[in-house]
């Protein structure tokens, strides 16, 4: 049986994931093994033509070019073990769990594996994530390049030499659609507190957060500048501008937030 891409794990991102393979076509359904414990989610995965087993040892294959750990933190270790079998230096390991380090891969599937570390965040769900990778040194360019062919097709994919870096990555891109989702919240109360009526002030909210996140992805304008066309001298927008960027207050809640989110990441990866 040939298999490209082993994934373990098939629930909100592992499913992501594999839509997002064969819609791309990355990969044919038959090039896919889904090892997942859960019969509902397997089932999910079969409908789209993907073989599945219940355990690692259902996999018949050899040696995947690919095994994708898509499982929570809490049980990447005990998971992990299940694929010692395939850490002969031939099988690329991908991980997306998060504040799991490289060394901690290494120490479970020896000095021979190839590690790529990724930190994605949940916009991955319909193709328009941002996913971060790190590799070790033994992930060679041919690997490397299909990882980023299967990451691409979640959204953007940057990738970084410094994993320490990672516990930033997460605290911005992996953890920052709450900060959006949550300024959604706020705009929508601060619109309903100004007499809007609930409805409108949510759509208001969503769709001036989209469009203007979509203008900014696809203009050639900076943030900035595409702040100050909106900004006429003593308008509207300047006066709430004022209270958003007086004395920096936005900013530095913003870096304070990073902040703490990184440190916890940190402190999670212990």
């Amino acid at each position: 049986m040939t298999v490209k891409v082993v994934l373990a794990g098939c629930g909100h991102m592992g499913y992501a994931m594999l839509v997002g393979w064969l819609n791309s076509r990355i990969l044919t359904p038959s090039e896919a093994f889904i090892v997942e414990p859960n019969a509902e989610l397997r089932a999910r995965a079969e409908k789209l033509g993907a073989r599945t087993g219940e355990t690692a040892s259902d996999i018949l294959a050899d040696g995947p070019s690919v095994v994708v750990l898509a499982v929570k933190p809490q049980i990447i270790r005990e998971v992990t073990k299940d694929y010692v079998r395939f850490s002969d230096g031939r099988t690329t390991f991908v991980s997306v769990a998060a504040g799991t380090s490289i060394a901690t891969f290494e120490e479970i599937l020896g000095a021979r594996a190839p590690i790529v570390r990724v930190m994605p965040n949940t916009p991955a769900a319909i193709g328009k994530g941002m996913m971060v990778a790190c590799a070790n040194s033994r992930v060679s360019p041919q690997a490397r390049q299909f990882v980023t062919e299967l990451l691409s097709a979640s959204g953007k994919v940057a990738e970084i030499d410094d994993e320490r870096l990672m516990d930033a990555v997460t605290a911005v891109s992996g953890s920052g659609p709450a900060y959006l989702y949550h300024f959604i919240e706020c705009l929508t109360a601060a619109g309903e507190k100004a007499g809007l009526p609930a409805e409108i002030a949510g759509r208001l909210a969503m769709q001036t957060v989209y469009g203007s996140a979509v203008l900014a992805a696809t203009s050639d304008e900076t943030p900035g500048e595409l702040r100050r066309q909106v900004t006429s001298p003593n308008g509207t927008t300047a006066a709430a501008l004022a209270v958003l960027m007086g004395d920096d207050r936005l900013k530095n809640l913003m870096a304070e937030a990073v902040e703490a989110a990184r440190a916890r990441s940190v402190e999670l990866g212990k």
